[in-house]
């Protein structure tokens, strides 16, 4: 069966009214931005989801090993496992705007695979060694040189409920590295590479070719629905450059790659304001610029709802499983009636093929 997620943002919202609407419509997760500056605490905002909702998958869209305690991380993402009754996701990544708020450029894949391989045994109720819990050296000092008859010798979540089903890892991958260590470390992979096939097909080639057991892969997506092409156009310009970058954050694309493409990805990665993240004038200086509505159209799913249920039913044949859909809940709040098509029309049939 395909899951639907919809996409969180910094205005995702914590009322009853709002998450039982999103249920309602059909969603089978929600994703909550955890992002310090940029957005409302994720964990408090699943926990008050889970108790009002019933059947609704809740993930943070993403977190990273590095502004939280690896156990910190653990311990939330386990309470909102316990809360819901088994429908919590822990997606993780190597950091973007959390980190670039705080001064500092993603975690080093080193610190990464250390950190899901820690995260995976915290989850499964097991110990790790201090030294592995991401702790920020030099904070504190060691607790060997207190006064103590015993203390503790690792990282435990002790408090775990007896038959609480692990937390599936569900880690966000853009690079090639990332994606295979993903592959081998996670149940769930979900690519960020775009909608374009032949990006997808390349993630997962990479993917499979390092996968210990069958793995559950998924991919962001920005879909702009809208009958209008010329309306739809103008917003994706928008939308679809916060996630484009992430294809040059380190400097060169990644992933297949023609002359036109490397251009207008090299134009996002010297025009993105990262000071406007989440905003429409954080791609000011691209609209009309060195962004073209044809890279839009292949990196982005545009168009009305025959055309965006089309494309992404052909990424699921592609192989994906799970599409996280950045599209509604961002869509202008001036399109009426228009905002609503992708959950009238695309979802049903979406959830209909399967």
């Amino acid at each position: 069966m395909l899951e639907i997620w919809r996409a969180g943002g910094s205005n995702t919202g914590a009322t009853p009214e709002l998450a039982r609407g999103v249920e309602a419509e059909g969603w089978d997760g929600q994703m909550f931005m955890d992002s310090q500056s940029l957005s409302a605490d994720p964990y408090a905002q699943m926990g008050a989801w889970a108790a009002w909702t019933g059947r609704l998958l809740l993930s943070p869209g993403v977190t990273n090993p590095f502004t939280r305690n690896l156990a910190v991380s653990a311990a939330g993402i386990a309470t909102i496992q316990a809360i819901s009754q088994g429908r919590a996701v822990m997606g993780i990544g190597r950091g973007d705007s959390a980190l670039a708020y705080l001064g500092h450029a993603p975690v080093k894949l080193a610190w990464f695979e250390q950190s899901l391989e820690t995260l995976q045994v915290l989850l499964g109720g097991g110990e790790v060694p201090f030294a592995a819990s991401g702790a920020t050296a030099g904070a504190a000092p060691s607790h060997e040189g207190l006064s103590l008859g015993a203390r503790p010798e690792g990282v435990r979540l002790r408090w775990l409920p007896e038959g609480l089903a692990k937390v599936p890892l569900d880690v966000a991958a853009t690079g090639p590295k990332v994606i295979a260590m993903a592959a081998r470390l996670a149940e769930r992979v979900t690519f960020s590479v775009g909608a374009e096939i032949g990006r997808v097909e390349w993630a997962l080639g990479i993917a499979r070719a390092h996968e210990p057991k069958a793995r559950s892969y998924g991919a962001q997506v920005v879909v702009v629905c809208h009958p209008d092409p010329d309306t739809a156009m103008a917003t994706a310009m928008h939308m679809a450059p916060p996630l484009a970058r992430f294809q040059v954050i380190q400097g060169r694309t990644v992933g297949p790659a023609d002359a036109a493409m490397a251009q207008n990805m090299d134009a996002i990665k010297s025009g993105y304001d990262m000071r406007k993240h989440g905003i429409h004038d954080a791609t000011e200086r691209l609209i009309g610029g060195s962004l073209t509505p044809d890279f839009v159209r292949r990196f982005a799913i545009v168009g009305s709802p025959d055309h965006c249920t089309g494309r992404l039913l052909a990424l699921r044949d592609a192989g994906l499983e799970r599409l996280v859909v950045v599209g509604p809940g961002f869509y202008p709040a001036g399109w009426g009636e228009a905002a609503g098509l992708f959950v009238r029309e695309c979802l049903p049939a979406l959830k209909a093929a399967g």
